[in-house]
């Protein structure tokens, strides 16, 4: 790990949040002047070409040679990106607000338009990674979707970390990949630590989905 690569306010046991980056650090950290440059100035360039690799590898069908090929290729990349790894706390995508999911490769990406104590507005598309099948993106992907827009309208409610307690999907009409669909995340009500939230996919003014979910603010040294 690089070591002078890492931010140094990083979490302990002894921070309130129970290990997570405290609050007012990650507030400070996107309210700095180099918060939308984190992991460099073609971060973002960066990212969609991972994306489009692993749309790529998702739709193919290489064989052996083609497969070697990439193979070493990925190796020599693989191992040249080791040497840029950093601790959890000091990645971009706390800070890059202005990527498709804050470059967060793990989610189908979003945007955001719109996100206050009243609720989550944005805008995502499931590409060909996230295929399920017949053209249509997968159901475990529009989960997760859900979840991190859910997470934030939580966050932003209670002003608090919060973890997942419950997550339930229903499922209206196909998901088009390819496609930009509109999020849509609010919570309903909080009762101390619990923050329920809604949230809803919409193809035009087709249901896709809707969510219902339960948030849980976290306990001092929860983690």
């Amino acid at each position: 790990m690089n070591e002078q690569r890492l931010d140094p306010a990083l979490p302990s046991a002894d921070h309130h949040e129970g290990g997570f980056r405290p609050m007012v650090e990650l507030i400070e950290a996107n309210a700095a002047a180099d918060a939308a440059k984190r992991g460099g100035e073609l971060y973002g360039d960066f990212i969609e070409q991972v994306r489009l690799l692993m749309d790529r590898a998702r739709m193919a069908d290489p064989g052996d040679e083609l497969s070697q090929h990439i193979i070493t290729q990925l190796t020599k990349l693989n191992d040249e990106l080791a040497g840029a790894a950093v601790d959890e706390w000091s990645l971009p995508n706390w800070t890059r607000n202005d990527l498709p999911s804050r470059g967060n490769l793990t989610l189908p990406p979003y945007q955001i338009d719109a996100a206050d104590a009243t609720g989550v507005h944005g805008r995502i598309v499931f590409r060909a990674f996230h295929l399920g099948g017949n053209a249509a993106a997968h159901g475990g992907h529009i989960a997760l979707g859900f979840d991190d827009l859910l997470g934030m309208a939580a966050a932003l409610t209670s002003g608090a970390i919060t973890r997942t307690a419950s997550l339930t999907v229903d499922y209206r009409a196909i998901t088009p990949l390819d496609r930009e669909l509109k999020l849509h995340a609010w919570t309903e009500r909080q009762e101390g630590r619990k923050v329920y939230v809604r949230g809803t996919l919409h193809d035009g003014d087709r249901l896709c989905a809707e969510a219902h979910g339960l948030f849980i603010v976290l306990k001092p040294g929860q983690q």
